[in-house]
């Protein structure tokens, strides 16, 4: 349920509201817009029965919210959510772009891919330290150390981090090192794994499972923003179909249907979707023609020495070129977006 105030309410009604909730043991979110004042009802609303919130001061009217997602429909908050990281804004009209190797490998290239998406105008350095593989006898990850030499990367180049926890083990190690969990599409209903990151509070980048629909993707957020963490960035990555062509269907539809039914932001990672480098770019600038607000996309300094997907990993020169051209299409669409630094 959320609470619609009159315009031109008064702070004080806000807070007396907000009290008499807070003394019923329901949670309480504010949403402050241009003209008028939201509170969202986080809990039992059966709570409020005997409760005239209705009568009070500066009350408008009361709208029960449908969907089973509460926190992350636009009922609960109409205008669009902007997640910052350190001062870089996700969801504002600058777009932002994620990248860098599937896995952390060894110093010499965690640092040359950092120094190179850096080049180009990347905000993140995305890397694997614990990775989720197919198989028991592929390449893992680095774990702690691969996370050092992130930070590593970070402190030289001035890089947010990115990268993405697989259980409770890998929040508690990665909180210290990262400025932002990703939770991939293995874990998209790993709702342990969710909560745990809810608590944390740390911002976090929570992709599509591959057979997800939007409608599970929204329900999953909700459990990591039930804990309190509201700091959530969606990620459309493909999904599996009948296609054999790439490796998941992009689904650019994603980025539309998201942005009605959710005020959180979208951004789009081609690469997983694509499986092949030679289609990274196309889809890249598909989805942000489309209206996502960035992308994540996976550069490695030599693509074919790669320990895991390298067929889908873009080399400097080609995300180089990619940047240039998505500062292109940012102008025509109203966007921003700064290319080289």
């Amino acid at each position: 349920m959320i609470i619609v105030m009159k315009p031109g309410s008064k702070d004080s009604d806000i807070q007396e509201i907000s009290k008499v909730l807070n003394s019923l043991g329901l949670g309480v979110h504010i949403s402050q817009g241009t003209e008028r004042t939201i509170i969202g009802v986080i809990g039992d609303k059966r709570k409020l029965n005997d409760v005239p919130i209705e009568l009070m001061p500066g009350v408008e009217k009361l709208v029960p919210i449908v969907e089973s997602y509460k926190l992350a429909g636009k009922t609960f908050k109409p205008e669009p959510s902007v997640i910052e990281v350190n001062g870089v804004k996700i969801g504002g009209k600058e777009l932002v772009i994620m990248a860098g190797p599937c896995a952390v490998e060894n110093h010499d290239q965690i640092m040359a891919a950092a120094l190179a998406v850096k080049k180009s105008g990347a905000q993140f350095l995305r890397g694997g330290a614990f990775k989720p593989r197919t198989s028991p006898y592929a390449f893992q990850g680095l774990e702690e150390e691969g996370l050092k030499l992130l930070k590593e990367a970070k402190d030289a180049t001035g890089l947010n981090i990115i990268t993405e926890v697989t259980s409770e083990k890998a929040v508690e190690i990665a909180d210290k090192y990262v400025d932002m969990f990703q939770v991939g599409a293995r874990n998209v209903q790993n709702f342990q794994l969710l909560r745990e990151i809810g608590r944390s509070k740390k911002p976090v980048l929570f992709k599509r499972g591959p057979a997800t629909t939007v409608d599970e993707w929204l329900n999953a957020a909700e459990y990591i923003m039930s804990e309190g963490n509201y700091n959530v960035v969606l990620c459309e990555r493909g999904i599996r179909t009948f296609e054999t062509s790439t490796r998941n269907t992009l689904d650019i539809s994603a980025v539309p249907v998201v942005k009605n039914l959710s005020h959180l932001p979208i951004i789009v990672d081609p690469s997983h979707a694509a499986g092949k480098s030679q289609y990274v770019l196309p889809l890249s600038k598909a989805a942000i023609a489309a209206g996502a607000d960035g992308l994540i996309i996976e550069v490695h300094p030599n693509p074919k020495s790669a320990l895991s997907d390298a067929a889908q990993q873009l080399t400097p020169e080609d995300f180089d070129y990619l940047c240039k051209d998505i500062a292109k299409i940012a102008e025509i669409i109203g966007r921003e977006f700064r290319y080289g630094n």
